[in-house]
């Protein structure tokens, strides 16, 4: 029997005790975990990126310099309201409150990021999401996805678990995929109309 997503009340529940529930701002474990994952971006820039699950924006902070338009979402009204604020010096980041699938932005993307979002939601509300991602991503774009790597109460997935759906994602090729014992990071490409896999950074820059 498929488990219902986690209920909207937790996330309440989280910000109404503090602004920063899960400490995103001060552990290093946090840091080394947003670090890597803009390292393994495969561009150095983006035209338009979207960020759904955004909590209080630190991984939307390390995002902004490589992004010329950068949506941020969330659910949690606390969580935009903190966002918003962290970014407000930065003209290319807008934020909203969206919950994802049922609320989508218009338009096409190059960047997507999925950062410790989809193992919040049901088997269905996870399919959604990542046909929503691909259907989304110019051919070519980035689709980044980084989730926690144990079992959670409150999580309906693991990040290997999430690694396996995306496994059989069409329309995607996998580029870069960095597992450690706590959180798994991969990088997919959406493929060309013919197909093809996007350029690796060393094809892109001439050296292979």
């Amino acid at each position: 029997m498929t488990r219902p997503g986690t209920p909207a009340a937790y996330f309440d529940r989280m910000y109404a005790d503090a602004d920063d529930p899960w400490h995103l701002a001060e552990r290093w474990y946090e840091r080394r975990k947003y670090d890597l994952t803009l390292a393994a971006l495969p561009r150095p820039r983006y035209r338009r990126a979207f960020e759904p699950g955004c909590s209080v924006g630190e991984l939307t902070l390390g995002l902004a310099p490589r992004c010329d338009e950068l949506l941020a979402a969330d659910r949690v009204a606390a969580a935009v309201r903190t966002t918003r604020r962290r970014t407000a010096d930065l003209p290319q980041v807008s934020v909203r409150q969206l919950t994802v699938p049922d609320e989508w932005p218009a338009g096409v993307f190059d960047l997507i990021v999925l950062s410790e979002l989809l193992y919040y939601l049901d088997d269905d509300a996870v399919g959604r999401v990542l046909r929503q991602s691909v259907e989304s991503l110019e051919p070519e774009g980035t689709l980044v996805t980084v989730h926690w790597n144990h079992d959670v109460p409150e999580h309906l997935s693991t990040g290997d678990a999430i690694a396996d759906r995306l496994a059989r994602l069409p329309g995607t090729a996998l580029l870069a995929d960095h597992r450690e014992r706590d959180f798994v990071l991969q990088v997919h490409g959406r493929t060309t109309a013919e197909g093809r896999p996007p350029a690796s950074p060393a094809a892109a820059e001439g050296l292979v």
